[in-house]
């Protein structure tokens, strides 16, 4: 476990549904995917280089609305600019699973 923070610190992160666009591989990296992330009205849609290229094939995460977090600093990655992270529950076994929204989630709403 990571070390315990102040409400305060967890109040500075801004989670959002996003609906996954497109998805592609990136051909300068074996790592990533790119995923081009719809975040509504408020917030437009981000590139979003997500370092889950092995666990998930592009049709897999294409079309699904995930949660997001939108407000980190843009972070180069490879030949890219990442400008958020997608959320992924990993379990000791390496298994992956995105963290699904219901498809009556508009895309930006809050996760809270």
């Amino acid at each position: 476990m990571k070390p315990i923070i102040q409400f305060t610190d967890f109040e500075k992160i801004d989670l959002r549904a996003g609906k996954i666009v497109s998805c592609s591989l990136p051909a300068w990296s074996s790592k990533l995917l790119e995923l081009d992330v719809d975040f509504g009205a408020e917030i437009g849609q981000k590139k979003i280089f997500a370092g889950v290229r092995k666990r998930f094939k592009p049709e897999e995460l294409a079309g699904k609305t995930c949660v997001f977090v939108v407000n980190l600093e843009e972070r180069k990655m490879g030949e890219g600019i990442s400008q958020g992270m997608m959320l992924v529950a990993v379990a000791a076994d390496e298994a992956a699973s995105p963290l699904l929204v219901a498809e009556n989630v508009a895309p930006g709403a809050e996760v809270r």
